[in-house]
């Protein structure tokens, strides 16, 4: 895969950034189109016109946004392990279940 320049704009500013191929074009076009909007959104509520200011107050809230979505994925990581745990609980009464029934099935031939 070949490197490739592209330049992409953030809040009126211009970087140039290596990318590998075409996914990761696309990729980095979706981030920085991400990013851009959240420095709009911060400067319209901060009323601020530091740039820099408006990058870090982004950049936090970004940071919370992913935070949160870690905290909810380990939420969710652990009540899949509960329901593994239930599931493994209940095919072994199934198991036992079956063997029962196999038992009652020969003693009555």
């Amino acid at each position: 895969m070949i490197d490739k320049i592209i330049e992409i704009e953030i809040y009126g500013q211009k970087y140039k950034i290596r990318v590998k191929g075409e996914e990761d074009e696309k990729y980095i076009s979706h981030l920085t189109s991400y990013v851009d909007q959240k420095m709009r959104e911060v400067a319209v509520k901060s009323k601020s016109v530091d740039t820099l200011k408006i990058a870090v107050l982004a950049s936090l809230n970004i940071a919370d946004e992913f935070f949160l979505s870690q905290k909810k994925m380990d939420q969710l990581n652990e009540v899949i392990g509960h329901m593994e745990n239930e599931i493994e609980g209940l095919e072994g009464c199934i198991s036992k279940d079956v063997n029962r029934y196999k038992e009652i099935d020969e003693a009555t031939k």
